[in-house]
C-alpha cells in the first residue's frame, strides 16, 4: 500500500501544478504586453504578426492596435467571455471569418479600423447583440457590405464606415439598426444609382434620430 502511495504521489504534485497555473492564468500577462489592471491587456504598437499567448481569461480590454496581425481564428474569443472592449486598429487583417464574434455576448466596443478589410458578409455581428460602438473606418479595400451584414446589432449607436472604398450600400444593412445615434460614411467614392438614391433618402428621412450623423454636408457620389 505505501509503495503504491509512493508511485501516486508525483501525479498528484503534478495535477496540483497544473491545477495551479490554470488557476493563475487570469492573472499572468502576455510577453510584451502590458497589463495596467487585471482586466486590461494592452499589446499596442509591440510589432506584432500574431495574437499573443497567454492572454488571462478574465480579460475586459484587450488592446492590440498598431501591430501586423493578419488573421483572427474564428475560435478566438471562446474563452473570453468578460470581453467587453477589442481594439484591432491600425493592423493587417484582411478578412473576418464567420463565428469569429458568436461568443462575444458582452462586447460593447470593437474597433477594426484601418486594416484591409475587402468586405463585411452576412451575419459577421449576429451574435454581438451588446455592441455599442463599432468602427470599420480607414479600409481602403472595403467594398463590399452584405444586406445583413450588421444583422443582430440592436444595441448598436455608433457606426463608422467612412474613409473605405464603398461604392453602393443597400438601405436594409442600416435600416435593422433601431438603436443607432452617429453615422459616418462620408469619404468614399459613392456611384449616384438606385442604390445611392434609396441610402440619401433614408438617411434624410431618419435625420432626427440620427443627430450626430456626418453625412449631409459630405455625402457626395461620383
Amino acid at each position: 500500500m505505501l509503495s503504491c502511495c509512493r508511485w501516486l504521489q508525483p501525479l498528484v504534485q503534478a495535477s496540483l501544478l497544473l491545477c495551479s497555473a490554470l488557476l493563475n492564468h487570469g492573472q499572468l500577462c502576455p510577453t510584451p504586453c502590458l497589463c495596467p489592471d487585471p482586466h486590461t491587456v494592452d499589446c499596442s504598437g509591440q510589432g506584432l504578426g500574431s495574437l499573443p499567448d497567454l492572454i488571462p481569461l478574465n480579460v475586459r480590454r484587450l488592446l492590440l492596435s498598431g501591430n501586423f496581425i493578419d488573421h483572427i481564428p474564428a475560435d478566438f474569443l471562446v474563452l473570453y467571455s468578460d470581453l467587453v472592449c477589442l481594439d484591432l486598429r491600425n493592423n493587417s487583417l484582411s478578412a473576418i471569418e464567420l463565428g469569429t464574434f458568436s461568443t462575444s455576448s458582452k462586447l460593447v466596443f470593437l474597433d477594426l479600423g484601418w486594416n484591409n478589410l475587402t468586405e463585411i458578409p452576412a451575419g459577421t455581428f449576429l451574435e454581438s447583440g451588446s455592441l455599442i460602438k463599432l468602427r470599420l473606418d480607414s479600409n481602403p479595400y472595403l467594398s463590399s457590405i452584405s444586406e445583413d451584414a450588421f444583422l443582430g446589432l440592436t444595441s448598436l449607436r455608433e457606426l463608422e464606415l467612412e474613409s473605405n472604398a464603398l461604392s453602393s450600400m443597400k438601405v436594409a444593412s442600416l435600416s435593422q439598426l433601431s438603436s443607432l445615434k452617429v453615422l459616418r460614411l462620408e469619404d468614399n467614392p459613392w456611384v449616384c444609382n438606385c442604390n445611392f438614391a434609396n441610402l440619401y433618402a433614408w438617411l434624410m428621412e431618419n435625420l432626427d434620430r440620427l443627430p450626430r450623423g456626418k453625412f449631409t454636408a459630405v455625402f457626395f457620389c461620383s
